[in-house]
């Protein structure tokens, strides 16, 4: 594995000892903390919950796929601890967190004017090209949505959380898929009854409809001001 590791007490001392106070997201995967290495470097770090179902599965998906990826709107994987029980990984910290707190909020989404949020779909396009054809594997994220935006502090976009990304091999079209994966209010409707990923279906994915304000997660047409 091509990935720096770091040890359980390096991690624990970077974020005092996983402090509450330096608690900043939580999902299904489990809590992420914000920490210092004691070169001053900050790290975002991502603990496996031992709660979770699909936690390790999502854990060994993005050590396997990010170490392999990388591009200036993709997020940076560190490394990752895995000693004992923990299992952990290390990424470049994001001072302005995910691209919902800005969206969703009255006073922050006052922010985004027309040219940055331009420049932040610009960005995600970026990175979507480079996932699903100019890198050395082709991968479909399969999850994307605005929380696993990620923005740097001068508001660069870089998409994260690759724990339910597929790879296909470079000569290959399409892929067979066990389940539709993703987030509820991202996931087309057309797409429920699909069992494999091509090409032509990975364009008509992009397409999200705004339309979907029933669903649980608000849609991408917030980037786009009325």
């Amino acid at each position: 594995m091509d990935l720096p590791l770091f040890d359980l007490s390096t991690v624990a001392m970077a974020t005092d000892n996983f402090s509450n106070a330096n608690k900043i997201g939580e999902g299904g995967f489990g809590l992420v903390y914000k920490g210092k290495l004691e070169e001053d470097q900050e790290i975002a770090v991502k603990r496996l919950s031992r709660n979770s179902t699909q936690g390790l599965d999502e854990f060994k998906n993005e050590v396997m796929l990010i170490a392999k990826l990388q591009h200036r709107n993709l997020v940076r994987l560190l490394g990752c601890c895995a000693e004992g029980d923990e299992r952990m990984l290390v990424y470049e910290y994001m001072p302005n967190k995910s691209l919902d707190t800005f969206l969703f909020d009255v006073t922050r989404s006052s922010c985004l004017d027309w040219r940055m949020r331009y420049n932040i779909i610009l960005g995600i396009a970026r990175g979507l090209v480079y996932l699903h054809q100019d890198s050395r594997f082709r991968i479909i994220h399969r999850d994307l949505k605005v929380s696993n935006i990620l923005l740097d502090k001068e508001m660069n976009p870089k998409i994260s959380d690759f724990g339910m990304a597929r790879i296909f091999r470079g000569d290959h079209g399409e892929a067979n898929t066990k389940r539709v994966v993703g987030t509820y209010g991202y996931v087309s409707r057309v797409c429920n009854g699909w069992n494999f990923l091509s090409e032509v279906r990975r364009l008509q994915l992009r397409s999200f409809s705004t339309r979907d304000y029933e669903r649980e997660e608000k849609p991408w047409s917030v980037l786009i001001p009325s």
